[in-house]
């Protein structure tokens, strides 16, 4: 199976860095347990059945981490850390209380199925007026694998984090045209969109 960052008829499967923005905006703004999902999603680059396994025992704010189990391999017991910022892990801490001492540390932090997830972050997209080819979970995840890239995180590390077994998937998210490419390609308009005259 070949991965690719664009469908049939080549539009884009991910979210460029301002929709991402918006995405994440619009799920601070929505609050509560979908808001605190959403942004989960956007910092970890997680797969939603990963993010729905996650417990109070694997948000790891000492070490500035939260901890996945990798679903989609083959053997379960694999487990990744995702280094995420310390504003979100006070978000789930108001809004789930993880780290309340009345609270079951192995007990899922979200309750819902994979439908009822995927229909929430659905809904937080359209908020955030992404278009509707594009409002997908998996945007957000290869959103995180396209800007890690472009903010230069080793293909390696980021291999690491989104939990795939062969490094081949990893680097489709270095063929996306970043700031450099354009960059590079502004330079060979430079004479000739003189042309342009409007």
């Amino acid at each position: 199976m070949t991965h690719t960052l664009f469908d049939k008829i080549g539009n884009r499967k991910y979210l460029v860095a301002r929709e991402r923005f918006s995405f994440a905006s619009a799920a601070f703004a929505e609050g509560g347990d979908v808001g605190a999902f959403c942004l989960t999603l956007a910092f970890t680059g997680a797969r939603i059945s990963e993010l729905l396994a996650l417990t109070p025992e694997r948000i790891d704010r000492a070490g500035g981490v939260i901890v996945l189990e990798t679903l989609k391999q083959r053997k379960r017991g694999r487990f990744r850390a995702i280094p995420v910022p310390a504003r979100l892990f006070a978000v789930l801490e108001r809004v789930l209380g993880v780290a309340a001492p009345s609270r079951d540390p192995r007990e899922r932090l979200w309750k819902w199925g994979r439908t009822t997830a995927w229909k929430r972050v659905k809904t937080v997209m359209r908020t955030a007026k992404i278009r509707e080819a594009l409002a997908t979970p998996r945007a957000v995840r290869h959103a995180f694998g396209v800007e890690a890239v472009q903010s230069g995180v080793a293909l390696n590390v980021l291999q690491r984090w989104m939990g795939h077994a062969r490094i081949e998937t990893t680097a489709i998210y270095a063929d996306v045209t970043g700031k450099e490419e354009r960059a590079l390609a502004r330079r060979t308009w430079k004479r000739l969109q003189k042309a342009l005259k409007y």
